[in-house]
């Protein structure tokens, strides 16, 4: 399928109602407790000797990052965890790349996927689809990894899957195939679902909707519910959240394609879909069947939700028309750059940011603005009103990236379950 070009304006009257949506479902004030924007120092997370990240996957409430790093030479990319101030390779399962691209659990699990040496005998090359590794259409195995140890997970008999997020219960949602060749796709494709895994054990997430025959889980909570997308090769792409064996709409902004990213324990639900005419995406926030766009920061085109945690805070970013990105922070219906909540001049330009932790914490991808290599951070809440740290007062401009870095960050916004549609 095509990309999306993306082109939008801010709705401020959208940004009250979700809002209203907000204050509706926390009777018990915790959106107000957090009335004034957090102000936060920057980590710049190491890479693993390459001279940039590949992805910034996720956090738990420990404060831990999963994603991946390039290697030396910026040709491969492992799997990566940073742990307490220790930047650890993950490894792979036998092939030369491997990805971590969404929030690991409080116990240090960490999932997603990895190519292993053998090649795909349909020719497919899954993981350049959902982990944009090279298409060089070896075998794309979902993973699990958790004290040095990673171990493939299983399928529904297909010789593809990938793994998304982890929940405190040690479920991971993701997807794999079957050995049903799909027949909405135009090339010997094998059908794709939605799975759970626990313990190395797999279950297709069902039901999908009549007429679509692939899907993935892409996000997971603490309470078991899945919100991912249901599709073919051809056609819409709907949003849905699934629980006990029954699946919810999320609805659209009014394009084709809807694709949540996070799922929150009070079944608050964030994403991106495309607006009208499929030609722009805009983030938006999903409560009890109202979906709301989020909009955009004044003078920018687009925007993408990733994360949400349980107080309601959002993140993602907000883009010009040049692809030009800026992390922002969506708090009490108010989208605010993240760039002016932190110390003015940072080392890190803060671009998009892609999870937020029950603690606020908040991890993404920045620009270092002394090499303009692309680095993974996360974000600390700090002190208080009375508090000796100024952040910056006004919006910067963001800065022209090169087209690596823009390349890489618009792959990084599609891929891994982030993307906007399958291909």
């Amino acid at each position: 399928m095509k990309s999306l070009v993306t082109s939008a304006v801010v709705c401020a009257v959208l940004f009250g109602a979700f809002a209203m949506a907000q204050s509706a479902a926390d009777p018990q004030g915790a959106v107000a407790k957090t009335r004034h924007l957090p102000r936060y120092v920057v980590t710049d997370l190491k890479t693993l000797g390459g001279n940039t990240s590949a992805f910034a996957g996720g956090l738990n409430n420990r404060g831990w990052v999963n994603g991946a790093s390039y290697l030396p030479g910026n040709t491969t990319q492992h799997a990566v965890l940073w742990r307490d101030g220790q930047t650890i390779d993950l490894g792979t399962l036998g092939g030369p790349n491997s990805s971590a691209s969404f929030p690991l659990n409080d116990a240090g699990l960490v999932a997603g996927g990895s190519e292993i040496s053998a090649t795909d005998p349909n020719g497919e090359s899954f993981c350049a689809n959902y982990l944009g590794f090279p298409s060089d259409q070896l075998i794309c195995v979902a993973f699990a990894w958790q004290n040095g140890v990673m171990i493939p997970l299983p399928t529904l008999g297909g010789n593809n899957g990938n793994a998304n997020q982890v929940n405190n219960l040690g479920q991971i949602t993701g997807s794999t195939e079957n050995a049903t060749f799909d027949p909405t796709c135009s090339t010997p494709t094998l059908e794709q679902k939605p799975v759970i895994w626990r313990n190395g054990r797999i279950e297709e997430v069902l039901p999908l909707p009549s007429g679509y025959v692939d899907g993935l889980g892409i996000g997971i909570n603490d309470r078991g519910d899945v919100v991912g997308w249901a599709g073919n090769c051809v056609g819409n792409v709907r949003g849905l959240l699934w629980r006990k064996g029954t699946f919810t709409y999320i609805g659209n902004l009014g394009g084709s394609y809807t694709t949540p990213q996070s799922v929150n324990d009070q079944n608050q639900a964030v994403g991106n879909a495309s607006l009208p005419g499929d030609t722009a995406v805009h983030g938006f926030f999903w409560q009890k069947g109202v979906t709301t766009d989020l909009g955009t920061l004044s003078g920018d085109s687009s925007s993408a939700a990733y994360g949400i945690n349980d107080g309601g805070q959002v993140v993602g970013q907000s883009c010009d028309a040049n692809s030009n990105c800026r992390a922002v922070l969506v708090q009490n219906g108010v989208m605010t750059d993240l760039n002016t909540l932190v110390p003015p001049n940072p080392q890190l330009y803060l671009l998009t940011a892609f999870d937020v932790n029950s603690r606020g914490q908040i991890e993404g991808i920045g620009l270092e603005t002394s090499t303009g290599e692309l680095h993974n951070f996360l974000l600390t809440p700090v002190g208080g009103d009375d508090d000796n740290f100024l952040p910056a007062t006004t919006s910067q401009k963001a800065p022209a990236l090169s087209d690596d870095a823009r390349k890489l960050l618009q792959r990084m916004g599609r891929f891994g379950g982030r993307r906007m549609m399958p291909q």
